[in-house]
């Protein structure tokens, strides 16, 4: 491989291995460019909704007593518009732009899923969906985007609107939760050789912790949202507290991801900002060791400050005393990328563009949410000030001014980069001015109406209370934002039309994504480069066209395969080859298997919905078919002299890191249903005379010692095959065994009396279902790898099935003696009492 093609005939080589064709084609794409464009521009479409919605509650408020919206349509509108701002717009609109652009700015070619990253977006898209299809028919929920129990439970709402909430959000986490294992994976794996962490661009860093923070954060808001759909259609009581459950329970659920993820929200868009603003101040940046401890220590706090949405609910003092300190704390990290960001432009040669623009609108709207966010941490300020207006616009100004102004910066920034075609800015400036002046007429007078005791979430107010000209006024702002947004629409039409072309670099940048052409090729780069030095202080113009010319890695096409390559996590020295798997409908198909499962239990088709889930599971097992190798290859040959193995024949490949994140997300979301189980123990009333929970121990034991068997199973099957004898039998046995723990834990799930009676029994039949579902796992997971070894897909070298049996045996060990110990500690909180 030492002759390389000519520039264009290379170009033509590779196009045609990643391309999608046109038409319906279009469907089955995976690049990772095609499906970054479609997530932004389905979060702007509902963006742009959740703009409409706020204009019709806007209208509602701008004048009292008004009739308007009525009550009813008026709380699924505020309902709809949080939500849709919070889960459709946010946090996909950032998934989007990371997925587009972190494989470029890294140097590689697609993410490292990217049949993983369509099912996401098909998710994305149907949940989506239904969520506003349920709002065109009058049945959006109703209950505020944080669906605070006892008003969701069912004697309060007994229509399926908070069901569209709870089933619609689920099914949209899917694909936050895929989203978040492909970029934890990529970034940590498939970096441009020679790039290690201490020379990642700093947008790549935030996302690290970004995704790290999704993959922890998540998990306890789709247990919440499980548990209380499981209360809604069969009766456990987990947040009724005549039956031993407590309503807290939800929000202590609801806030472990709640809060977090404000920080989830603000992270990419600081990233963003870390990368725009040494282009325009014409310098690095300073502080970047800084600011990776900061970005770290703010992912830390976050996860300590759920409570402080929590502190007029009764808790203890003590317990106030220590949220209230770490809200105030998680300042200082913030503090340091505000400062780092300013000390870079103050010590540049500053250039003002509309990027500029937005950047300096960030800086006036985010710090002002942030004092106010100080004032918010402080307990008697926040028991004074909590459920009013001023709260209101502290969340507006820490969102918009944290995440939609430094989006409108990147947008400006990068768009050259999506279209080919350099700006035209005859809108640019007075849609920025409309944008900064309507939101602060807007929320700035909210600030006010707080104060005053405008409480949140009301549809109408008298007249008699001195908010009329400030809601008036608020009214009219909302409407000169919504010019503003409009002009900024306009402009990005007018520019993909009208603006002049060119090939690279237009800002003078120095990150990697300039070094491609515009708008990118289909497969990013012609080769891939070596780092030496700071991924954000390279020279794209120089780059770009030795890597179009074939100079770097992999510079050929070789077996119309979709080549490209992984790296030490730490060194960034090269490891591995990995070949991605080509377009596929097999996403698209998940997917719709996946909505059948969701549209089941939203229409109550209980019987339905597990042939939802088996056709589900069914298609993911086809995913593998024809991925793999058959024989051990040995190193490759990637250019520039080098050889490495294929990923199936290394053990730290990119599917086993994968499993590994999964397995800390599964994890984590069953350490919340542990906490859950403790904290009703602890709290929650009516546990006093709750009688023991009398469960036949010798079906815990067995269910215990059968699931042991399948972990020693996979473990021994690994060995043996690592030193070239049979495993079949291993795994054979491994599958038996877990298949016999699952209907274990099913026969104690139906020796517990009356599940709905008490949330004790509720709690314990549900960790007992979790263990039965994982064992379940376990041994679909142990016969995955038996039949990979009878295809002739395992050797010695190639061990990556038997690797995941092993993970996910183990795993669901873990779980099943947790699982007895909870159900033999609440079986016996009540005895004697």
């Amino acid at each position: 491989m030492s002759e390389y093609p000519s520039p264009i005939r290379l170009h033509k080589q590779l196009d045609a291995i990643w391309r999608t064709p046109p038409g319906l084609a279009r469907l089955s794409s995976v690049n990772h460019t095609i499906l970054g464009k479609r997530f932004m521009v389905l979060a702007l479409v509902f963006f742009a909704i959740g703009g409409l919605l706020s204009m019709l509650i806007r209208a509602q408020l701008a004048t009292p007593n008004s009739a308007f919206l009525g009550p009813e349509i008026y709380n699924q509108v505020f309902t709809m518009h949080g939500t849709v701002m919070m889960f459709l717009f946010a946090i996909p609109m950032f998934e989007g732009f990371a997925i587009y652009m972190l494989p470029k700015l890294l140097g590689a070619r697609d993410l490292a899923f990217p049949r993983l990253t369509a099912y996401g977006f098909w998710c994305y898209l149907f949940g989506g969906s239904i969520l506003i299809v349920a709002m065109l028919v009058g049945l959006a929920p109703n209950g505020g985007w944080f669906m605070y129990t006892p008003l969701s439970s069912r004697p309060y709402t007994p229509g399926i609107n908070a069901d569209v909430w709870l089933l619609g959000i689920t099914f949209v986490e899917i694909s936050a939760v895929t989203a978040a294992v492909e970029l934890f994976v990529t970034i940590l794996k498939m970096r441009a050789p020679g790039m290690a962490l201490h020379r990642m661009p700093l947008f790549a860093w935030y996302m690290l912790v970004t995704a790290g923070m999704m993959i922890i954060g998540f998990p306890p808001l789709i247990l919440g949202s499980i548990l209380l759909e499981l209360e809604r259609a069969f009766d456990l009581p987990f947040f009724d507290p005549t039956r031993g459950g407590d309503p807290l329970l939800w929000q202590h659920l609801f806030w472990l991801f709640g809060h977090p993820e404000v920080y989830i929200i603000f992270l990419p868009a600081a990233g963003a900002l870390s990368t725009i603003i040494p282009v325009f101040a014409q310098r690095p940046i300073l502080g970047y060791r800084a600011i990776i401890a900061a970005i770290v220590a703010m992912a830390f706090l976050s996860f300590g400050l759920w409570v402080h949405h929590m502190f007029t609910v009764g808790i203890p003092h003590l317990a106030l005393a220590f949220f209230s300190a770490a809200s105030a704390l998680v300042a200082i990290p913030t503090a340091v990328q505000i400062f780092a960001w300013i000390g870079t432009l103050a010590s540049g040669r500053p250039r003002w563009d509309i990027p500029m623009l937005y950047i300096a609108g960030f800086f006036i709207v985010f710090v002002i949410g942030g004092l106010t966010g100080v004032m918010l941490a402080m307990v008697p300020f926040n028991t004074q000030a909590h459920d009013s207006y001023f709260v209101v616009a502290h969340l507006h100004y820490v969102l918009v001014g944290g995440f939609v102004f430094p989006m409108l910066a990147a947008i400006y920034h990068w768009l050259p980069h999506v279209s080919g075609r350099q700006s035209l800015y005859r809108l640019s400036v007075p849609a920025f001015w409309l944008i900064l002046i309507g939101f602060n007429l807007t929320f700035f007078l909210m600030h006010l109406t707080g104060l005053m005791g405008m409480p949140r979430r009301i549809s109408t107010y008298p007249s008699n209370w001195g908010w009329d000209w400030l809601n008036l006024l608020s009214s009219v702002g909302s409407f000169v934002l919504t010019i503003g947004f409009a002009l900024v629409l306009a402009d990005l039409v007018l520019q993909f039309r009208f603006g002049a072309r060119f090939r690279r670099d237009p800002w003078q940048a120095g990150t990697l994504e300039w070094a491609t052409a515009t708008p990118p090729p289909t497969y990013n780069f012609a080769s891939l480069p070596r780092i030496e030095t700071r991924a954000d202080q390279l020279h794209p113009g120089e780059i770009g066209p030795m890597l179009a010319g074939g100079g770097g890695y992999l510079g050929f096409a070789r077996n119309g395969a979709q080549e490209t390559l992984a790296v030490d996590i730490a060194t960034g020295a090269v490891e591995h080859l990995i070949a991605l798997p080509r377009r596929s409908y097999l996403p698209l198909w998940t997917a719709m298997a996946t909505a059948s499962f969701f549209l089941a239990l939203l229409f109550k088709l209980y019987w339905l919905a597990p042939l939802g889930a088996l056709a589900t599971i069914a298609l993911f097992l086809v995913w593998p078919v024809g991925l793999g190798a058959k024989v051990d290859r040995g190193p490759v040959d990637i250019g520039r002299g080098e050889a490495v193995p294929h990923d199936v024949e290394v053990p730290g490949n990119v599917t086993i890191l994968a499993n590994r994140t999964a397995l800390v997300m599964d994890g984590t979301l069953f350490a919340s249903l542990l906490f859950g189980g403790l904290f009703l123990l602890v709290v929650a009333p009516n546990w006093q005379r709750v009688g023991p929970l009398d469960l036949p121990i010798w079906l815990g034991i067995l269910a215990a010692l059968a699931s042991g068997a399948g972990a020693g199973c996979t473990y021994v099957a690994g060995r043996v095959n690592r030193f070239g004898g049979s495993a079949y039998l291993l795994l054979l046995a491994a599958a038996i065994a877990q298949a016999m723990a699952t209907i274990l834990f099913v026969a104690l799930m139906i020796a517990i009396p009356e599940p709905t009676a008490h949330a004790q029994r509720a709690v314990v039949f549900t960790g007992l279902g979790y263990a039965a579902l994982h064992c379940a796992l376990a041994a679909l997971l142990a016969s995955h790898g038996l039949w990979r070894m009878i295809m002739g897909y395992v050797s010695a070298r190639r061990q990556t099935g038997l690797v995941l049996a092993w993970l996910w045996n183990g795993y669901a060990l873990g779980v099943a003696i947790l699982v007895l110990g909870l159900a033999w500690l609440l079986g016996n909180s009540g005895a004697g009492a």
